[in-house]
């Protein structure tokens, strides 16, 4: 809905999560269909294999309501469509129907198309269903969600919830109706009230371990690395690859005489916020030379062996690299 409650005629839900994408579009929907029967006033269409199903999508938000006084047209996993099979929606939001609410959903594959994005935005809203990234941002947002839900959680009892899902947030809305049927709405809940539905440790942001791995502290490095490896289900190349970004950022900037966190980020080529610049300035000038020098070593030691060079298990080459660079940060942090 608008900021003024009146239902604008198109939305468009995007967001990394499924679950959290899913449950966007349910209460989307729900706040259009309002007080009317959403068996008359809700249409959905899935994606077929053939382009024909855009002209459909496109024929059903056209199509005037019948027995209601507003149609709300759901159209699934629009990323699999080509651009050229996108242009009946495109020519139907250029004027769309003021009785039709039409909302369309990115999927798991494919690329949102800005036309598509661009179109939306100029009569209607786009929905991020997704959760931010930074972890203030993402701890409030966890607050937030266990506000709206069947029971209350004390301020260690949130913490654990925020720590223990990391970036598995989309089990959150599940274990708060779990926890809702097993102790009953508005109960208050504590830390021995939850952990026994809390299950497997969710997966965590890359920044998790990188940030574990500058603070010199390698315990909670090589838990990121499980939780990232196991629950992320991330190759042991894609951790190479976050953590060689990692360091080649500092490797950049090292000897370059920057100073300001804008230069070195322009220098980087990071876009908008200039936080990963600062970080790797930062972290780069704690290591020093001649300790980004042997991260560097130490990371290319590591590809190898993961190659087959040593013949050890691909996360025990991991567990070895993140405490070594642990252990180097905290060695140069000392100095």
């Amino acid at each position: 809905m608008s900021p003024a409650g009146t239902a604008l005629p198109a939305y468009l839900v995007r967001g990394g999560d499924p679950v959290l994408r899913a449950d966007a579009v349910r209460a989307l929907v729900r706040e259009l269909v309002g007080d009317d029967d959403a068996a008359l006033v809700v249409e959905e269409h899935e994606p077929g294999a053939g382009d024909d199903h855009t002209t459909a999508l496109a024929d059903a938000a056209q199509t005037p309501p019948f027995l209601t006084s507003r149609r709300v047209v759901v159209g699934r996993d629009v990323t699999a469509y080509s651009s050229e099979a996108l242009q009946p929606l495109l020519a139907y939001l250029a004027e769309p129907l003021d009785t039709t609410s039409l909302v369309l959903v990115a999927g798991e594959g494919g690329r949102l198309s800005p036309k598509l994005v661009a179109a939306v935005k100029k009569v209607g809203r786009v929905v991020d269903a997704g959760v931010p990234t930074r972890r203030a941002a993402r701890s409030d947002w966890v607050g937030e969600q266990v506000k709206k839900g069947p029971v209350r959680l004390d301020s260690a009892a949130l913490a654990l919830v925020d720590d223990h899902l990391g970036d598995d947030l989309g089990r959150l809305r599940n274990l708060l109706e779990t926890l809702g049927a097993a102790y009953g709405n508005d109960a208050r809940l504590g830390v021995d009230d939850l952990e026994p539905f809390l299950g497997e440790a969710g997966a965590v942001p890359p920044w998790e371990l990188t940030d574990a791995v500058d603070g010199g502290d390698a315990a909670s490095a090589v838990a990121a690395l499980h939780r990232m490896t196991r629950a992320g289900e991330r190759h042991a190349l894609q951790v190479m690859a976050i953590l060689h970004g990692h360091v080649a950022r500092m490797l950049r900037l090292d000897g370059a005489g920057i100073g300001d966190p804008a230069v070195a980020a322009e220098v980087l080529g990071v876009k908008g916020s200039t936080y990963p610049a600062r970080k790797a300035l930062e972290q780069g000038r704690r290591l020093g030379h001649d300790g980004v020098t042997e991260a560097v070593r130490l990371l290319a030691e590591a590809d190898l062996e993961l190659r087959g060079t040593k013949g050890w298990p691909d996360e025990l080459v991991l567990e070895v690299l993140v405490a070594r660079l642990s252990r180097l940060s905290r060695r140069r942090s000392r100095r």
